[in-house]
């Protein structure tokens, strides 16, 4: 790895493979219980039909995409970095995109992922709700998150 900063940009529909990887291989990577639940086929048709006509996608690369977000009003949908690349400051680059965008951010992840809740809460995210699982596909517990901007101070 190199020491220079990923470059930021939106991503295209033409980066739709790239972008399906990257969430591909850190869920299954992170989540290795959920791994399998969808084929590359599944998660680029996702990517297609929901992502990029729903949200705006960011990508973080170097010589190839190393993370990406997808988020739209008042939610983030989709954060993932390479494994092996997490740690970096990609994922927090990323989530400022969407911070500077939308004053108020939610998200849910699973409870089970204690990465990615102390990612959250360690940038102001509040967990707000917990569920039992039963309302999402993978039938696994997960937690609502929110975000609000400081107001300045009067």
């Amino acid at each position: 790895m190199r020491d220079v900063a990923p470059s930021l940009r939106r991503l295209r529909l033409g980066d739709m493979d790239a972008a399906a990887k990257v969430l591909r291989a850190s869920f299954d990577e992170r989540l290795p219980w959920l791994a399998g639940l969808h084929t590359p086929a599944e998660d680029r048709a996702f990517f297609r039909n929901v992502l990029f006509s729903d949200c705006q996608v960011w990508g973080a690369e170097e010589d190839r995409l190393l993370g990406i977000i997808a988020f739209r009003q008042g939610w983030i949908d989709q954060l993932y970095v390479l494994p092996g690349h997490q740690g970096r400051g990609i994922g927090a680059a990323l989530l400022d995109i969407a911070k500077a965008t939308f004053d108020t951010l939610q998200l849910w992840t699973f409870q089970k992922n204690g990465p990615a809740r102390r990612f959250y809460e360690a940038r102001g995210f509040i967990a707000i709700q917990e569920t039992d699982g039963q309302g999402n596909e993978e039938r696994e517990p997960d937690v609502l998150y929110r975000w609000e901007k400081a107001l300045p101070e009067a």
